[in-house]
């Protein structure tokens, strides 16, 4: 049964159960999960990562965090669609709230996130981390790729192939893709890119699925097409809200049209559970474009599907 308690970010006593606060009030954590920095126990975690300092266009995704969690407010209580089940009943869930950076050394966040994660991940707990600009998932990288044995596969959903050149130094979210495949932490044989709509000088050797071929594929066929390629390898999940066409995802620094709806895009995500997935994040919400909260819910939806096949995956 549901806690009678408010504030369940503060006032829960375990990290399983939904909460009982209503969807306009309370404290606002990720799906009313528990905010707390003890990990121990915790099959997942929800970190957020306010940084978009390496934008290319329009800044703002350092609110994607508060707007995520915002929006996944009227997620909780209800069965979660479209797992049919109360995910947190045997899945324990902590936001372990956000990332501190000092906002004059941007240079320092790479290896601040990857130190935390480090930690997080040394726990045993699954990682669902909220973006922050695209850049957070290099470092994000680097820890599961240390925890589970390099390389990794990528899964990617976005607009952007994130494969422009690199010196190795850059602070950057168009170009740290490219940097992992140099530097083995990412396996391109195993990898794939699902919605992609710009051109970059180097594909990287990464299997693409253009923006107009998802269009004309089904999501079974994408899902089916991502399980193949992918195959048992250890897989990343990085989402990047721009991979939605900005009429589903307006919020965010570099929207490109000719995007798929983010139902088909869920509808992929659904059908992954056959992947070894170690980790997942979304990035690039920028709440500040927004309109109505659409591109918020969509990360929040995105965010909830990780932890839906995390909970089918201990409950068989």
């Amino acid at each position: 049964m549901p806690s009678k308690s408010i504030d369940h970010a503060f006032t829960a006593r375990q990290n399983l159960g939904a909460a009982g606060d209503p969807t306009y009030a309370g404290a606002l954590s990720f799906m009313r999960r528990r905010f707390t920095k003890t990990v121990k126990g915790a099959d997942a975690v929800v970190w957020g990562l306010p940084f978009d300092a390496a934008v290319s266009n329009r800044p703002g995704a350092r609110f994607g965090p508060q707007a995520i969690r915002r929006a996944s407010a009227i997620l909780d209580n209800d069965p979660q669609y479209p797992f049919g089940l109360d995910l947190f009943e045997a899945l324990a869930v902590v936001d372990y709230g956000d990332c501190r950076f000092e906002y004059g050394y941007p240079q320092k966040a790479p290896a601040i996130i990857e130190r935390e994660a480090a930690k997080i991940l040394r726990a045993g707990a699954f990682l669902v981390s909220l973006g922050g600009d695209h850049s957070v998932t290099w470092p994000l990288l680097k820890a599961h790729a240390a925890r589970h044995g390099a390389p990794l596969a990528l899964v990617q959903f976005d607009a952007h192939q994130d494969t422009w050149p690199d010196d190795g130094k850059r602070i950057d979210h168009g170009s740290f893709i490219g940097r992992a495949v140099h530097e083995d932490i990412v396996d391109p044989v195993r990898s794939i890119q699902i919605g992609i709509r710009t051109h970059a000088p180097e594909d990287c050797g990464i299997r693409i699925l253009h923006g107009y071929e998802v269009e004309e594929m089904r999501a079974k066929e994408i899902a089916e097409t991502i399980a193949a390629h992918v195959g048992d390898a250890p897989a990343y999940i990085t989402f990047d809200i721009d991979c939605l066409d900005p009429a589903f995802a307006p919020g965010t620094g570099t929207p490109v049209a000719g995007g798929p709806s983010s139902a088909k895009m869920l509808s992929v995500l659904r059908q992954l559970g056959p992947l070894d997935i170690v980790g997942a994040d979304i990035v690039e919400v920028a709440p500040a474009y927004d309109h109505a909260d659409i591109t918020a819910i969509a990360g929040a939806a995105v965010a909830m599907h990780y932890l839906g096949l995390l909970a089918e995956k201990k409950r068989r």
